[in-house]
């Protein structure tokens, strides 16, 4: 029974024929697309995860900032912890910093930066914003 398999196996192996050498020249046509999508991918991945973490921060800010009577600067003192503490996924965002405004009724708190960058010398800008009502006592 392996004799009738192998047989068959060892006369193509022999003969070669036309094809022969044609798999590494399609290898070698292929792989550069195949490099680019796999860096194009795993940069799409840094790029969410930058968003994620802005947005988080922000929210962070806005929950912090919209507490009765909170101190100016709680919301950007409370994204700036947060961003300190979640690693370097988010870069550049301490130029100019977490940045709050608030009125009397709504708090917006926006973070921008930039990702990770798997390709050299190409940004990837990310500006995230959470929005909350302020805390305040109300008549019935």
């Amino acid at each position: 029974m392996a004799r009738r398999l192998a047989a068959p196996v060892a006369r193509r192996l022999v003969a070669g024929g036309a094809d022969r050498g044609a798999n590494p020249v399609e290898l070698a046509v292929v792989m550069p697309v195949i490099l680019v999508l796999l860096f194009a991918s795993v940069q799409v991945a840094v790029w969410f995860v930058a968003r994620s973490t802005a947005l988080n921060a922000a929210q962070s800010a806005v929950n912090a900032q919209r507490v009765y009577q909170a101190p100016a600067d709680a919301g950007p003192q409370r994204a700036t912890r947060f961003l300190r503490a979640s690693g370097d996924w988010l870069v550049g965002w301490d130029r100019p910093g977490p940045v709050c405004e608030t009125t009397a009724t709504e708090v917006t708190c926006t973070v921008r930066g930039r990702s990770l960058s798997v390709i050299p010398l190409v940004r990837f800008p990310v500006t995230q914003t959470a929005h909350g009502t302020v805390e305040r006592w109300t008549t019935p």
